[in-house]
């Protein structure tokens, strides 16, 4: 399985658009600021919104649209499955 996901800091915070094949592993990489980089920088570590693919292909289109989309939009389509903006990780 393949993963596209959404991190932010908070509730209509800064968002990060990502893609995985080990979401809880690739979130958790965010949360310790393994790499540098735009997470670390914003201390996106809240997990809001994921989506689950069979193939990587279909993940990576995903993802690719969900970052050309309005911020707008990205916030819809979070508070749709995810009103409260409740981290996912712990569930």
């Amino acid at each position: 399985m393949f993963f596209v996901y959404i991190l932010t800091n908070r509730m209509h915070g800064t968002l990060y658009v990502g893609v995985t094949n080990d979401l809880a592993r690739r979130v958790e990489e965010h949360r310790q600021g393994i790499a540098a980089g735009f997470t670390k920088t914003h201390k996106l570590h809240r997990l809001v919104y994921a989506a689950e693919f069979e193939r990587i292909e279909e993940a990576i289109a995903a993802e690719k649209r969900l970052k050309r989309w309005h911020r707008s939009w990205k916030i819809q389509l979070i508070e749709k499955s995810n009103p409260d903006w409740k981290d996912l990780m712990t569930l």
